[in-house]
């Protein structure tokens, strides 16, 4: 069914558990599978009335973005059971659903799947998750996990 899944990983609880069933579906298809993590380019700054601004440098920031996915990367490896092909790309993009999408028409992945934070209400409006602007879109299948 799936040759090629597209897993993104954020390093919550709910990446293990989605994991957990993307490794279930790809050991049925004998799919590789792609973790990807996206960063923000920008590095988060301060400003108020008692600190003019505080900045990280650039070069400080893309250091520990990059040193935090290699740390997510190796976290979900181990739980990936040998004999599955597994790859990873980390990519800075300022909006996290573009990176997601972007990652998986340059891997040319055939699914994306992950899990969905379930926001429900007035929260789930406002606050719409990267699971539903995938969706929205998405050129490929979003399978949504119930994690």
């Amino acid at each position: 069914m799936f040759k090629h899944i597209l897993a993104p990983i954020s390093g919550d609880d709910l990446t293990k558990l989605e994991l957990k069933k993307i490794i279930r579906l790809a050991k049925l298809d004998g799919a590789k599978i792609t973790l990807v993590y996206v960063s923000d380019p920008l590095g988060p700054y301060m400003y108020s009335d008692m600190v003019n601004e505080v900045l990280i440098s650039e070069k400080a920031h893309q250091k520990a973005c990059k040193d935090f996915a290699k740390h997510l990367f190796t976290k979900s490896r181990a739980l990936i059971p040998e004999g599955l092909e597994v790859g990873s790309v980390h990519v800075f993009h300022p909006n996290i659903a573009d990176g997601v999408i972007d990652v998986a028409e340059q891997v040319e992945a055939d699914v994306i799947m992950m899990a969905s934070h379930k926001r429900k209400g007035i929260k789930g409006f406002f606050l719409r998750g990267e699971a539903h602007e995938i969706i929205l879109h998405s050129k490929i299948p979003v399978l949504v996990l119930n994690a």
